[in-house]
């Protein structure tokens, strides 16, 4: 039987660890990495050594699944990590234990559900896209106004006004000002 490794986080540094902690050190966690980060940051610089630290027939322990992941994508990529190290997940207040036949089950489900629906996006994104282009949309943003940047062109070429001065009176962006002018 290998060690059992906690992780306890918390969104900001104002709230308190107290709760999972408790929790984890009942669930028998000798070691537990604590984290006071946004769930949303990818730097998570004691999920890492947590990551570093794991062995074959560890198991790591967290109060809820929101708590280690991100999103379902980082949530399945953990749990991979987990079980290319051969090493037991369990979240206590999912009720989730991969080491149990039914918690691999649902890891598994959960991950084919989390492809399907990104395969659906996917093919939704490019049929839109196609249907789009179709009806002669192209997308990205509309062109400026050529009169608008036919009148900007004069006013730099008359060189009585900075680029500033005429992005300001005609509205046409540095940028689409730049690329007129190369083309002229």
């Amino acid at each position: 039987m290998g060690k059992v490794f906690g992780y306890a986080r918390v969104s900001t540094q104002d709230q308190i660890l107290d709760l999972q902690i408790d929790v984890l050190e009942k669930a028998g966690a000798a070691v537990i990495y604590k984290e006071k980060i946004t769930g949303t940051r990818k730097e998570r610089p004691e999920l890492e050594q947590l990551l570093k630290a794991i062995s074959k027939g560890d198991s790591v322990v967290v109060y809820k699944l929101d708590r280690i992941s991100r999103s379902t994508k980082h949530l399945i990529e953990l749990v991979e990590t987990f079980e290319e190290k051969e090493v037991n997940f369990i979240s206590i207040q999912d009720n989730i234990d991969t080491s149990t036949a039914m918690g691999r089950f649902f890891f598994r489900t959960m991950a084919s559900i989390a492809e399907l629906e990104r395969d659906i996006i996917v093919e939704r994104t490019k049929s839109g896209l196609q249907s789009a282009r179709m009806r002669g949309r192209n997308g990205g943003r509309p062109s400026k106004d050529p009169k608008l940047v036919e009148r900007a062109l004069k006013l730099h070429s008359s060189k009585q006004y900075s680029i500033k001065e005429i992005t300001d009176m005609t509205g046409v962006s540095k940028s689409v000002l730049y690329r007129a002018l190369e083309k002229n």
